[in-house]
């Protein structure tokens, strides 16, 4: 009974989710000015997060250059390759060098 009760649940709130574009859940979509703002900042849109919104991906201007921590970058100091990161915001599971250049892990959804 309890897991009849909790797949209806899960149910009802599937429901309640948009569908995106590859018919998955979908988030927050960005407004025409948004859009067009991140296109002109030589931006690209994009899904990302748990459910996706949309979002403006940023190309960082130091992206690949050498880095020991945070400050040194527009973006994350990545720490596997001790350069900055491509663009913003990264999703999924990393590690970035903080502002005393110590390696810290994260998950981003």
């Amino acid at each position: 009974m309890k897991r009849m009760i909790l797949v209806l649940a899960t149910l009802a709130l599937a429901s309640c989710v948009e569908e995106g574009p590859g018919g998955g859940p979908q988030g927050k979509q960005l407004t025409e000015a948004e859009r067009a703002d991140c296109l002109m900042r030589g931006g690209t849109t994009g899904y990302g997060g748990l459910f996706p919104d949309e979002l403006c991906f940023t190309p960082m201007k130091d992206a690949g250059q050498s880095c020991t921590k945070a400050g040194d970058c527009e973006g994350q100091c990545l720490a596997d390759t001790k350069t900055c990161s491509k663009v913003s915001p990264i999703f999924g599971c990393y590690q970035y060098l903080d502002e005393t250049g110590n390696p810290v892990d994260i998950c981003v959804d």
